[in-house]
C-alpha cells in the first residue's frame, strides 16, 4: 500500500474511532462520580492577573484577583457542561478565595461549601505539603459518607498539580480516582468547555 493511500486510511480509522469512542469518557462521568472512589477536582474560571495583590484579604473580595466576565461566562458553560454529562446536583466545595466561591455558586449545582483545605499555597509554597495531606483527609472523610452525590471541588492549579501532578488550566476539570485513604490513584482530564 502506498504512503499516501496508507495516510488517508490511517486518517478515516482514526476519525471513526473518535466519532464512535471519542464521547465514551464523557459518558461514565456521572457514573464515576457516584461510585465512592472519585471526585471532581476544577481549577477556578478566568481571573485575569497571576496571584492576589498585595495585602488582599481572604473575607474582602475586592481585595483579591477575581472572575471577570469571561470567567463568569466560562463557569457557567462549565455548569451546562456538567448537566449534559447527568450531573444536575452535586455536593460542591470551594477553596475560600472569591474566584474560587463564585466559580462555584456559577455551576449551578447546589449549595456551596467552604473547605480550607482546597485553599491556595502560592503565596507559600512550604505549605504545599500539608495542604495536600489536608486535601486528602478531607476527601476520604467525604467519600466515607454513604449514598451522597458526586463531590465537586473548585480550587487552584496549585492544589490540583500537587495532589494530581497534572497541569491545568483554568476552568479545566481533573476527574481524580482515590484509594480508601483518599490517596491519588489516577485521573482523566477534561477541558474547559470555553478554552
Amino acid at each position: 500500500m502506498n504512503n499516501p493511500l496508507r495516510r488517508r486510511l490511517t486518517v478515516s480509522i482514526i476519525g471513526l474511532y473518535l466519532c464512535l469512542f471519542g464521547t465514551s469518557v464523557y459518558a461514565g462521568l456521572n457514573e464515576d462520580l457516584h461510585d465512592g472512589h472519585h471526585v471532581l477536582l476544577m481549577r477556578h474560571a478566568d481571573a485575569p492577573g497571576i496571584g492576589d495583590p498585595a495585602g488582599y484579604k481572604i473575607d474582602q473580595c475586592a481585595t483579591q484577583r477575581n472572575l471577570g466576565e469571561r470567567g463568569r461566562k466560562q463557569a457557567e458553560l462549565i455548569g451546562a457542561w456538567l448537566t449534559k454529562q447527568g450531573i444536575d446536583k452535586a455536593q460542591v466545595f470551594s477553596s475560600p478565595w472569591c474566584r474560587c466561591v463564585d466559580t462555584a455558586k456559577l455551576l449551578k449545582k447546589g449549595a456551596v461549601t467552604i473547605e480550607a483545605s482546597l485553599g491556595s499555597f502560592f503565596d507559600d509554597m512550604s505549605l504545599e505539603k500539608t495542604q495536600t495531606q489536608a486535601l486528602q483527609t478531607f476527601i476520604k472523610n467525604s467519600l466515607a459518607k454513604k449514598f451522597q452525590p458526586p463531590f465537586i471541588l473548585v480550587t487552584h492549579h496549585v492544589n490540583i498539580q500537587a495532589f494530581t501532578g497534572k497541569v491545568v488550566n483554568v476552568g479545566d476539570m481533573v476527574l481524580v480516582k482515590v484509594n480508601q485513604a483518599g490517596q491519588y490513584v489516577g485521573h482523566t482530564h477534561f477541558p474547559s468547555p470555553m478554552p
